[in-house]
């Protein structure tokens, strides 16, 4: 296909060159502008669900403070210790 495209461009190589970026950059425009905006409602990128447990902005000027709790920063919903047994020593 791409030889039979190369060999009916017109204008010898500067214009097979010329052709062929035009024929790319009509192909990625339309992709961008017509192919993409179709498909996108369709595709699952946008359903993001992320809770950072910071809480919104009061319209104050100031920034809202957090304080982080004492502990285990990343505390876990389950239990790993179930999982994962204790390690042995390597037998000699």
């Amino acid at each position: 296909m791409y030889a039979f495209i190369w060999r009916k461009l017109p204008f010898g190589l500067a214009g097979k060159l010329t052709g062929s970026v035009l024929l790319v950059a009509a192909t990625v425009a339309l992709l961008w502008y017509v192919a993409f905006p179709w498909a996108e409602p369709l595709l699952p990128f946008d359903d993001v669900q992320v809770e950072s447990g910071v809480p919104a902005e009061t319209g104050g000027g100031d920034p809202v403070t957090v304080e982080t709790p004492t502990g285990d920063e990343h505390d876990l919903p389950y239990d790993t210790d179930q999982n994962n047994p204790a390690p042995s020593s390597p037998s000699r």
